[in-house]
């Protein structure tokens, strides 16, 4: 556990709003179906990484860090508000992405450059050379005399996981009778704070595909924050969404879009909280949450990585329909 205080990012506690019409759409009371709004939590667009990034950041900060360096795909929410995060505080951030210049254009991109990050194109490498590339970046500005702080993928560590337990504890005074908050699971980081705070058993995971096992990171994360005994077989996660992989939009996270955009007017990712909404229309459907239970989904944020995802803004366009009076 962090030994650091975390530094201000966010606007907390987050509100919870009632989705009568969505419940009902996927065949549960109107009452059953709350919604935490962690992509309101205010700095640079939002989202869920704001939350562990008070963490890591106060830990840098302690440590007399000037620079901060982070890993991430290109179109990656937690790159974006690592940026933000430095922009706020006057911090250097230098952002190693998967990829090269010119492949993805938009979005996350666009905000990155706003804030005045500097991006390093690592190629098309795996998690061992990003990590890689990141080391390289800053043993550069060492020896430039920055002092770098390098913050993990995802944002996600068990420091950056008490930023969730804090949102457990929200939930807990917010809904008392909470039976299972639904969340997408991809660093591992956010489930394991909320797994910490109200036990294994009432969070379910919907895996996006970004770890090849994310429940261990789960499993490491939570395990220090907690005297439950936390184990990847007792936690309750989903791995039927990931379809042909983390980047691909696939017909259940099309469909769980359009859902949420029009009963709730509640905008979805493609790639973290349109899997998690697919997945617990899934859960409806095999019983797995059921009418009469109090379910909440955790919207993580995300809605820029929407602009940056080709497929997700080509089927947007497609549901357009024209009026002929």
């Amino acid at each position: 556990m962090s030994q650091h205080p975390p530094v201000p990012l966010g606007t907390f506690p987050t509100p919870v709003e009632p989705a009568p019409r969505l419940a009902a759409a996927l065949g549960l009371g109107p009452d059953d179906l709350w919604v935490k709004r962690d992509d309101l939590t205010g700095l640079g667009g939002g989202g869920n990484k704001i939350r562990k990034l008070e963490w890591t950041v106060g830990a840098a900060l302690a440590e007399g860090a000037d620079t901060l360096v982070t890993t991430g795909a290109p179109q990656s929410n937690h790159a974006r508000l690592t940026a933000a995060a430095g922009a706020r505080l006057g911090l250097d951030v230098v952002l190693v992405l998967r990829g090269s210049p010119g492949a993805s254009r938009s979005g996350n991109l666009a905000l990155n450059g706003l804030f005045g990050a500097r991006l390093a194109w690592a190629g098309e490498v795996d998690r061992a050379g990003l990590d890689a590339a990141a080391a390289e970046v800053g043993a550069r500005l060492r020896a430039r005399g920055a002092r770098p702080a390098l913050i993990p993928f995802g944002g996600s560590s068990t420091p950056a996981a008490q930023g969730y337990v804090s949102c457990g504890a929200e939930l807990r005074e917010q809904l008392p009778d909470l039976r299972t908050a639904v969340v997408a699971l991809g660093s591992g980081g956010t489930m394991a704070g909320l797994v910490a705070a109200l036990g294994s058993g009432s969070v379910l995971g919907v895996d996006v595909g970004a770890l090849p096992d994310p429940a261990a990171a789960v499993v490491e994360f939570a395990t220090p924050l907690t005297a439950e005994r936390i184990t990847a077989e007792g936690l309750r996660v989903r791995r039927d969404q990931v379809g042909a992989g983390y980047a691909a939009l696939t017909g259940p996270v099309a469909e769980a879009l359009r859902l949420a955009a029009r009963t709730e007017g509640l905008v979805l990712d493609p790639i973290y909280t349109g899997r998690a909404m697919a997945g617990l229309r899934a859960a409806v459907r095999d019983g797995d949450i059921r009418p009469g239970e109090r379910t909440l989904f955790v919207h993580t944020g995300g809605l820029p990585g929407l602009f940056g995802h080709p497929a997700a803004i080509g089927f947007a366009e497609e549901e357009t329909a024209a009026f002929e009076g």
